[in-house]
């Protein structure tokens, strides 16, 4: 066990570069298990979650190198066995992801109850719905068998009954296997949904309509090895724009993807958070007086997230910690997860002034000046959403369960001290039960 301990109250200054996406290295490291060729991959991110993937693709027998600092080789040749790990499953939700490749290569699949946070109900239906579309028979509850039917999965029409990002990976990554054309309605559109279907055609799917939600995937009776860049990280490039502006540093993010960044900036503009882009880097300038921009009529304003192009669920906690040091009010309606706001009651004993209106809505009144407190990290983004306050508080805080931290984001202690943080690792003696 570890924990942060951070002394606040330091604008953060300097430059960073985004790391590769998370939430797109997690399928890309499953689509290895399509071909027994070698599955070359850049940029890929040196976390916690990633780390529990390759365990979980090593397991299965997957030959995992790592060839560079974040470079990886990845070859499927000799699978042993269809069963997934339930102890390393329980660690990360992605590890349902290696559903779809081993049912469409191997005929089936046998998963036990994936992990990760728990900020609501994440239903496995929209997987399972389009694996019975393709003809697989789905049994059990908690551990699930999935088979294909005699001679293979079939082309089909898929429609998500709701904009699944997981279960679109799932879906393409089976359908690109499958010979004959399958089409995905209502399908999620997210920048990690986009990476993965370009990795998909560079081993020989053709994929029709990446970026929208309908996409058809022409798959193939083999697909083979390829060298694959992984996307950067819009997620983590926001939380930095939010960090530094709460603490009124100066930061440059290089190697972003300014595209992703677009309905993210203008949500953000909206508590006063100004930035720059200058070919592929974004700019945050200094000294930001954080101001909430009114609605027309003087109403009050809010951030709400949904299904890709608009804003992303995973960043509702971090503009909420950022809105804390906002002059005005706003309100943060999460629409997608119900237990994602839980996290406020650690946000208002550091002294923000917020109300939590019901599990999918805060009010949010700034500035709130802000004190150092011991915490704990209940999930990634809220972890994250306290470390911002943190470095925004006067005083020492002490942030625990730093692991969900670490699930997403990379050496983030380090990093920050490049960007003049004051910010301590420190080992936790675990408390007898």
């Amino acid at each position: 066990m570890e924990k942060f301990v951070i002394k606040g109250g330091r604008p953060l200054a300097g430059e960073i570069r985004a790391a590769g996406n998370k939430n797109a290295a997690l399928p890309i490291l499953a689509a290895c298990l399509l071909t027994a060729e070698e599955l070359v991959l850049t940029n890929v991110p040196r976390i916690r979650d990633t780390e529990a993937q390759l365990e979980l693709l090593a397991r299965l027998g997957v030959s995992v190198v790592w060839s560079g600092e974040k470079e990886l080789r990845l070859q499927a040749a000799s699978i042993d066995q269809t069963t997934v790990d339930e102890d390393l499953a329980a660690r990360i939700r992605a590890s349902f992801l290696l559903a779809g490749p081993l049912l469409a290569r191997f005929g089936e699949a046998r998963m036990p109850p994936p992990g990760g946070d728990f900020i609501g109900r994440r239903r496995l239906d929209p997987h399972l719905d389009a694996f019975t579309d393709m003809g697989a028979s789905v049994e059990g509850d908690r551990w699930i068998q999935i088979s294909a039917p005699s001679g293979g999965l079939k082309p089909c029409a898929i429609f998500m009954d709701e904009p699944s990002v997981m279960a679109t990976e799932n879906a393409l990554l089976a359908a690109s296997l499958t010979v004959g054309p399958t089409t995905i309605g209502n399908a999620a559109s997210e920048p990690h949904v986009q990476d993965l279907a370009r990795l998909l055609v560079k081993m020989g799917a053709q994929i029709d309509g990446i970026g929208s939600n309908v996409m058809t995937v022409h798959g193939r009776d083999k697909l083979g090895g390829a060298e694959h860049r992984i996307c950067p990280d819009h997620i983590e490039v926001a939380s930095f724009m939010a960090l530094a502006a709460a603490t009124r540093g100066e930061l440059r993010i290089r190697d972003t993807e300014p595209q992703d960044m677009l309905t993210i900036r203008r949500h953000f503009r909206r508590v006063g958070l100004q930035t720059m882009v200058e070919g592929n880097d974004i700019l945050v300038p200094p000294e930001q007086a954080l101001r909430v921009q009114d609605d027309l009529g003087d109403a009050i304003p809010k951030i709400d997230d949904g299904p890709w192009p608009a804003f992303p669920a995973d960043l509702t906690s971090i503009a909420l910690a950022l809105a804390t040091q906002a002059r005005g009010t706003i309100l943060i309606f999460e629409k997608m997860f119900e237990n994602r706001l839980f996290f406020v009651d650690k946000l208002v004993a550091m002294g923000a002034r917020i109300t939590l209106c019901d599990p999918h809505r805060a009010i949010v009144s700034g500035p709130s000046s802000l004190h150092g407190e011991r915490v704990e990290s209940p999930d990634i983004r809220a972890g994250m959403a306290i470390l911002i306050a943190a470095l925004c508080a006067e005083g020492v805080s002490e942030i625990g369960n730093v692991i969900q931290i670490d699930r997403g984001y990379e050496r983030i202690d380090d990093r920050l001290r490049d960007l003049g943080a004051s910010i301590e690792r420190v080992a936790v003696e675990p408390v007898p039960a």
